[in-house]
């Protein structure tokens, strides 16, 4: 009984919860119907605009209630919350402005009743800011568009070089290519992709490392993608971990059994591409008589993340002045775990972030996005007591089938020896 009274109000709260969802954005759409009534009086330029809002929520509902192979939030369902999103970055880029116009108007109209003998009632509406506000909010509209057509395969290769104290001589030079977040199951250009796969192997790397989330969900989605993904090639090998979509998380299986058995297929995925998986385990990379330490750790994220990432069986009998490179999905773990550790991580590689897909880059200037909230270290390079990571920006895209500003990322680390003069 007690546990029936604890489901209902689960239940009743979840209701009120959308609920008070669906009135506040009516009561948003209310707001943002005024500037296009002040703009436009036609009857046919309002119904259009009622009838294009009608018609995208409606297909984002409809597309809630189809299939996904995949998981949740790909194919139509993903192209559906990518228009709508576009919708509601206009209306809200709308909303601020006339808000802070109304802000204007309202003491206005207080000014006139305490001091002056008006009899005016609240100021209307001008037409030049309503224009202003719809042009400002064709800004992310349009750019969100953007990315759904054509950012989300604008692949960027980004090279950097690192100088570490302990290299050993021998791999002085030394170049990684790092992907991250391939996220097949969203991938709907076979063509764009195989470019993307030939762009990483152009890099001729020493190695090649990829830093987890193969697919969003299932192993299967990888079936059409497996030919493609085993054409990387590199003198030292390709090695992978694993992300947190790659464990089947956020999928609602029938049973356990089959759960495992999507997580076995995943795992022979990378062997049957020809890449190494490293679980929580290190392989040697030698030249001569010097090597360094390739350590991989299963996922390990804070808040609310898997954390089967076992650093200290990984690293178990390397010595901290040994070179090491980590690779861990999710930065996170850098930050909580890694970059304070007695055993001296020189160089991490995470992805997980995806750069939020949404942001603004200057190169060497400016980098912005919200998803910076949430991750302190979220895109690029990070250096603490000389010990760096390199958080990717990821190779794919998920839900938001798109990218706007952070652009899909191929990432180049040249490793270089610091000259005894410079140590």
């Amino acid at each position: 009984m007690k546990q029936l009274r604890i489901d209902r109000n689960y239940i009743c709260s979840k209701k009120m919860r959308w609920i008070l969802t669906i009135v506040i954005l009516l009561a948003l759409e209310v707001y943002a119907f005024q500037a296009f009534k002040t703009l436009f009086r036609f009857w046919w330029s309002l119904s259009a605009y009622v009838g294009i809002t009608l018609i995208v929520v409606g297909l984002m509902i409809y597309s809630f209630y189809q299939p996904t192979p995949n998981g949740s939030l790909t194919g139509f369902r993903a192209y559906m919350i990518g228009f709508f999103l576009s919708l509601m970055a206009l209306k809200l880029s709308i909303i601020v402005m006339m808000f802070g116009e109304d802000i204007v108007r309202f003491f206005i109209f207080l000014y006139r009743k305490l001091f002056t003998s008006s009899v005016d009632n609240l100021p209307s509406r001008r037409k030049f800011i309503s224009t202003i506000a719809l042009g400002l909010g064709a800004i992310p509209f349009l750019s969100l568009l953007y990315g759904m057509f054509k950012g989300k395969y604008n692949f960027k290769v980004l090279a950097y070089e690192l100088e570490f104290d302990n290299l050993p001589e021998a791999f002085d030079g030394y170049q990684i290519t790092q992907i991250s977040d391939i996220h097949s199951g969203s991938f709907d250009n076979q063509e764009k992709i195989e470019y993307a796969v030939n762009l990483v192997n152009e890099q001729n790397s020493d190695v090649i490392l990829f830093t987890g989330d193969l697919v969003n969900n299932l192993a299967d989605e990888m079936k059409p993608w497996t030919p493609v993904f085993s054409e990387f090639k590199a003198k030292d090998g390709v090695y992978s971990i694993l992300g947190n979509h790659d464990y089947g998380d956020y999928y609602d299986f029938k049973t356990k059994k089959d759960k495992q058995e999507n997580f076995e297929r995943l795992v022979k995925v990378h062997s049957d591409m020809g890449w190494d998986l490293l679980r929580n385990e290190r392989r040697e990379i030698t030249k001569g008589e010097s090597k360094l330490h390739l350590i991989g750790v299963e996922n390990w994220g804070k808040g609310g993340f898997k954390k089967a990432g076992d650093f200290k069986k990984a690293a178990e009998g390397i010595d901290a002045n040994d070179f090491k490179i980590l690779m861990s999905h999710d930065p996170s773990h850098w930050d909580e775990e890694i970059k304070h550790h007695e055993k001296d991580v020189q160089l991490t590689l995470s992805g997980h972030t995806h750069g939020m897909q949404f942001g603004i880059e200057i190169p060497g200037w400016f980098k912005w996005s919200p998803v910076q909230y949430r991750y302190e270290q979220w895109a690029g390079i990070y250096e603490n007591a000389k010990r760096y990571i390199n958080v990717n920006r990821g190779f794919g895209y998920l839900a938001y089938p798109g990218r706007v500003g952070i652009w899909p990322e191929v990432t180049v680390l040249k490793l270089k020896r610091k000259s005894p003069s410079e140590v």
